[in-house]
């Protein structure tokens, strides 16, 4: 079956119909883009059509964009020269997209083309807006859940199929720079506002009809193809122009510190595109489109970020033969930070909670948590009164255990003490039903040994929130050597329930994520003790696309947190624990009573406030300055190293199945470097052959904890790649 048809009415309307076989949402493919061109021709040519519709046979949206699967193999796909294929294929959709927005008229007075109308019955997104660009007038659904825009450029590409070109020349830099620079996505209503789309109606395709029946030539000339047009807010070369311009780049800079590509090459291509004609424009914007392709992190993002997070979010990892899930009634245990969270997000997602603490006042403030978070949502305009009611009222805050009957999945959250949570398992053990599965959701411990203190350990599992619960994406769980498939399914589903994105991994000391981010802030702890610049550590980080360097983020989570896990995995090691200058440092300020942000006194200076100031001087009295600073290469390295070699080390111990779960957990989980698309994809794109070469030079000069795993060392010697060796089919596809 065809994605595009064509069937032309009795008034001579050709509707153009978009429904790709099999798929809930439109999704764009080169053998669709042939179709559609072939529908345009045939429209054009037949002298019975006066005026042309395309819409969706799907019944909520237009179209989700460009099918990412075949974006991610062009490079792979375009050739000898792929440089060429790829500007060349890209050149071909501007081709078609123009003459769609010609429309047949004729080249030198502009007349006599056919009106081309889009009929949007929901969200339009990537390609599926592009397209409605090129035509004439754009029709969209009086639907709110609707959303439209631009998202490319949170996937590490930008809009190439003349997105950037037409609204920026539609909107003005000013007001096309929410939707390309921050991929911004809005309700239809926002979306006209915005100048977006032109109308909203209740029934987009008959009132787009009428529209083509009726419109004239000047109705079908667009303002770029107009003598005499002038951008909105001005061109680079104009006052005001300029201004925008010099304030965009200072924006993308500020934000991504050069570090993505994406933003740089649209900026690129925005400006060099204000200051020629359309049809040049639009050839530079798909020579940087070309650019940004061949770059070896768009196709590593792309794949991250969206299909290998869809698929694990889609449950490719689940067990199979485990019936649903789906969790009806949750209890937390522990109504501090984190639990308040969980009880919030699964609130949220219409799940009952009963939250326990240990008296009704501290239950109750775990409970004003919510409503606290649910009024500021209310006062943004993102939540209304009737949810914050609803959500609220499916929280049941007490003291009392017994409240916990019928819950069909705990989540324990109390102190990080192994005694503590071994008692509170034994005596909710003693309410819940048999069938209960219940986690813990301790960043540390291992749940092998906290599951000794239950007497079903094959229903206990351990589901990992990242602070804060509400805002971070990911949860990490984690199975003990006992936990049984219908638990590891029971935490899929509820995750899947919460609008999060999980990752599975096998027992071991810090699991997948704290295993690699306590690497990466003890390296910058050393680096400290060695005199290196704490300004230099997390600028360095920050310029690899890190939300914050190791200095900055140990401050965030607390000094004396560091110290407790220092100690605490110092105690069960033993004589294999390998002593650090980092542990001495934080130990040290934790004598002094810097222990971070909380405290407004850390690594950094706060005003009373808890604004973050200057770094404090007063560290380099006890650690100062070296006169020679190192290199801001060899600085990033050491950063990156410390983390992806753990990540290796946790693949070859069996701690990570799927590499797929590697790469997502880092980036979502604590922020790593988004543009590389995760540890295992930085590593394909610098190769085994330079991480083996530069392991051991760190090594001879650095330490042990550089030392060359096994496995990337093997990889090295074969020439192989992460994602060609270790390549995960998807079972969701």
């Amino acid at each position: 079956m065809a994605d595009f048809t064509m069937k032309t009415d009795a008034d001579g309307v050709a509707i153009i119909t978009w429904d790709v076989p099999g798929k809930s949402m439109n999704v764009m493919s080169f053998d669709g883009l042939r179709e559609l061109e072939t529908c345009i021709d045939d429209a054009l040519g037949d002298d019975t059509v006066k005026g042309i519709v395309i819409t969706s046979g799907k019944k909520d949206s237009f179209a989700g964009g460009m099918d990412l699967n075949l974006l991610a193999k062009m490079k792979d796909n375009a050739g000898e020269d792929p440089a060429r294929g790829l500007f060349d294929g890209v050149m071909r959709i501007h081709a078609m997209f123009r003459k769609i927005e010609r429309a047949g008229m004729d080249p030198k007075s502009r007349k006599g083309g056919k009106p081309i109308a889009s009929a949007l019955p929901g969200t339009a997104a990537g390609i599926g807006l592009e397209l409605p660009l090129a035509t004439h007038r754009i029709f969209a659904a009086d639907n709110p859940k609707a959303r439209i825009g631009l998202p490319e450029i949170m996937v590490g590409i930008f809009p190439g199929a003349g997105g950037t070109t037409r609204l920026v020349r539609k909107l003005g830099a000013m007001g096309a720079a929410p939707f390309l620079l921050e991929g911004k996505m809005v309700e239809p209503a926002k979306a006209k506002a915005a100048g977006l789309i032109d109308e909203v109606v209740s029934d987009p395709l008959q009132a787009a009809r009428d529209w083509v029946l009726t419109a004239k030539d000047a109705d079908i000339l667009k303002p770029w193809d107009a003598k005499g047009y002038k951008m909105p807010g001005g061109a680079p070369y104009h006052p005001a122009g300029f201004m925008t311009f010099l304030g965009a780049n200072a924006m993308v800079n500020a934000k991504t510190k050069g570090a993505l590509p994406g933003p740089k090459a649209l900026l690129s291509a925005v400006y060099e595109g204000a200051l020629v004609d359309f049809d040049t424009a639009l050839r530079i914007e798909a020579r940087w489109f070309t650019h940004v392709l061949m770059n070896p992190s768009s196709s590593a993002m792309m794949r991250s970020l969206f299909l290998s997070k869809e698929a694990l979010e889609k449950g490719a990892v689940r067990p199979d033969g485990v019936t649903d899930q789906k969790v009806r009634k949750l209890g937390v245990l522990g109504a501090g930070m984190m639990g308040a969270g969980i009880a919030l997000v699964s609130a949220r997602a219409g799940i009952d909670v009963v939250l326990i603490d240990r008296d009704q006042d501290s239950a109750d403030r775990g409970k004003a948590y919510s409503e606290s978070y649910l009024d500021k949502g209310i006062k943004r305009g993102k939540t209304t009164p009737e949810q914050k009611d609803t959500t609220l009222a499916r929280i049941t805050a007490t003291p009392d255990l017994a409240q916990l009957q019928g819950c069909d999945l705990i989540i324990e959250a109390v102190f990080e003490d192994a005694s503590v949570k071994a008692e509170m398992t034994q005596k909710v053990e003693n309410v819940i039903p048999e069938d209960c599965i219940f986690a813990s959701n301790t960043s540390t411990l291992p749940i092998t040994e906290l599951a000794k203190a239950s007497a079903r350990p094959e229903q206990f599992i351990g589901i990992h929130f990242f602070s804060p619960v509400e805002k971070m994406a990911l949860v990490e769980i984690i199975k003990g050597k006992e936990t049984g498939n219908r638990a590891v399914a029971k935490a899929l589903d509820y995750v899947r329930q919460i609008r999060k994105t999980p990752i599975v991994v096998n027992d071991a000391r810090f699991f997948y994520a704290n295993r690699c981010i306590i690497p990466y802030i003890n390296e910058g702890m050393r680096m400290i003790s060695e005199g290196v610049a704490p300004w230099l550590i997390d600028h360095a980080a920050q310029q690899l696309g890190f939300p914050v360097g190791p200095v900055q983020l140990t401050d965030e989570t607390s000094i004396d947190l560091g110290a407790r896990i220092a100690r605490a995995t110092r105690a069960a090691m033993g004589d294999a624990y390998e002593e650090s200058p980092a542990d001495d440092l934080i130990f040290w300020m934790e004598e002094t009573g810097r222990l971070g942000r909380k405290v407004k006194a850390g690594f950094f200076d706060y005003d009373d406030k808890g604004k973050r100031q200057e770094y404090w001087k007063g560290l380099q009295d006890k650690y100062p300055l070296s006169p020679s600073q190192p290199d801001l290469i060899e600085v990033q390295e050491r950063l990156m190293f410390a983390q992806v070699l753990e990540a290796v080390r946790a693949l070859e111990q069996g701690v990570l199945e799927d590499i797929r779960e590697g790469d997502v957990g880092a980036i979502f989980g604590w922020g790593f470097a988004p543009w590389s698309g995760g540890p295992f994809s930085w590593l394909d794109i610098i190769g085994a052959e330079y991480a083996a070469e530069r392991c051991d030079q760190l090594r001879a000069t650095y330490g042990e904890r550089f030392a060359c795993p096994p496995l990337l060392r093997e990889m090295a010697e074969k020439g192989q790649r992460f994602y060609g060796r270790f390549a995960t089919e998807d079972r969701t596809a």
